[in-house]
C-alpha cells in the first residue's frame, strides 16, 4: 500500500470527532455536570453547539481541561480565531492555504505526522519559515488512548519531533494534537510530563473525504454561523474545498469582527503562556 493510501486511511477515522459530535447530540439533555469530567478511560473528543455563535459544549470543560494544559477554546474574552489544520500527507493544497494566511497576516498551527514531513520537507520548511506553528500529531497516527505506556506514548510523540527537527534544523513546537480525537485522562498527564500543550477543537466540520468535497455553501454554512470568540478552528489541509475558499472565509470572518492569533496567545490563567521548547 502506498504512502498516500496508507494517510487516506489513517485521517479518514481521525476525523470521525463527528461520531462524537452526534452523541454529545443526544447528550444536550443530561445536566451540564454531567459532562464536565475528563473522562478516566478512552474517548473521542466531541461537541455540541447548543447555540449557534456562541461557544460550544465540549466533552470536558475549559477549568477540567486547563489541569493538563489542554485547550478547545482560546479568549472568549475577544473576537479572535485561533487557526489549526490537520495534515496527514500533501494532497497539493497546502502550499495554497499557506498564499491565503500569508494575503491575510494569519498566523496557524499545522499539525503534522510523519508521512507529511518525509513527502513534503519544502512545505514543511516554508510553514516554519513563515512564522506557523507545526504541532505534533504523532509520527504514526495511532490511537494513542490505547497507549498506557508512558514511554510508548514518547516514542511516538519524539519520533515526530526528531524529524522535523532534522528536517528544519528547528525544535518542534511543543504543541500536541491526539489522533482522532482519541485521549484518556491518562493521555493528558502524558503530553503534560511532556512539556507538552494538548490541543482539540471548537470548530470542525466534515472536509477530509477528498472523494466527496463540499461544495464552498457547504462549508460556509457549518463555519460561518457557528464562529465565535476564542474558537479553535480544525480544517485539513488534504480538502481541495478549504484551499478554494480560505482567502474569501478569512475575509468573511474579519469583516465579522474577527482576527487571528496564534496557539502561543493561548491564555494561561488570564495571560498567555511562554512556548516550551523541546
Amino acid at each position: 500500500m502506498s504512502h498516500r493510501s496508507r494517510a487516506l486511511l489513517l485521517l479518514a477515522a481521525p476525523c470521525l470527532f463527528l461520531a462524537g459530535m452526534l452523541w454529545l447530540q443526544g447528550q444536550r439533555s443530561q445536566p451540564a455536570a454531567a459532562l464536565a469530567a475528563v473522562p478516566a478511560s478512552a474517548g473521542n473528543w466531541g461537541l455540541s453547539f447548543p447555540t449557534e455563535g456562541a461557544s460550544p459544549v465540549g466533552n470536558a470543560t475549559v477549568e477540567e481541561l486547563a489541569q493538563y494544559d489542554a485547550y478547545y477554546l482560546g479568549d472568549t474574552e475577544k473576537k479572535v480565531i485561533y487557526l489549526t489544520f490537520d495534515c496527514g500527507y500533501e494532497n497539493g493544497y497546502t502550499e495554497t492555504i499557506l498564499d491565503a494566511l500569508k494575503k491575510h497576516n494569519a498566523p496557524a498551527a499545522f499539525f503534522v505526522v510523519g508521512n507529511m514531513i518525509e513527502t513534503a520537507p519544502d512545505v514543511i520548511r516554508r510553514m516554519a519559515a513563515e512564522g506557523h506553528i507545526v504541532g505534533n500529531h504523532t509520527y504514526h497516527h495511532p490511537d494513542m488512548s490505547a497507549i498506557s505506556d508512558q514511554a510508548a506514548f514518547q516514542k511516538e510523540l519524539d519520533s515526530l519531533s526528531n524529524l522535523y527537527q532534522e528536517t528544519t534544523g528547528q525544535a518542534l513546537p511543543m504543541f500536541y494534537r491526539p489522533p482522532q480525537g482519541k485521549y484518556s485522562q491518562e493521555n493528558l498527564r502524558q503530553a503534560q510530563a511532556l512539556g507538552y500543550r494538548t490541543v482539540f477543537w471548537s470548530l470542525a466540520y466534515v472536509d477530509w473525504y477528498v472523494d466527496d468535497q463540499p461544495t464552498a455553501e457547504q462549508a460556509y454554512a457549518k463555519l460561518l454561523p457557528r464562529i465565535h470568540n476564542g474558537a479553535i478552528v480544525l480544517l485539513h489541509s488534504t480538502s481541495r474545498t478549504n484551499a478554494e475558499i480560505l482567502d474569501d472565509l478569512l475575509t468573511r470572518w474579519e469583516e465579522m469582527g474577527f482576527t487571528f492569533a496564534s496557539l502561543r496567545e493561548l491564555p494561561e490563567h488570564g495571560s498567555p503562556f511562554a512556548e516550551k521548547q523541546g
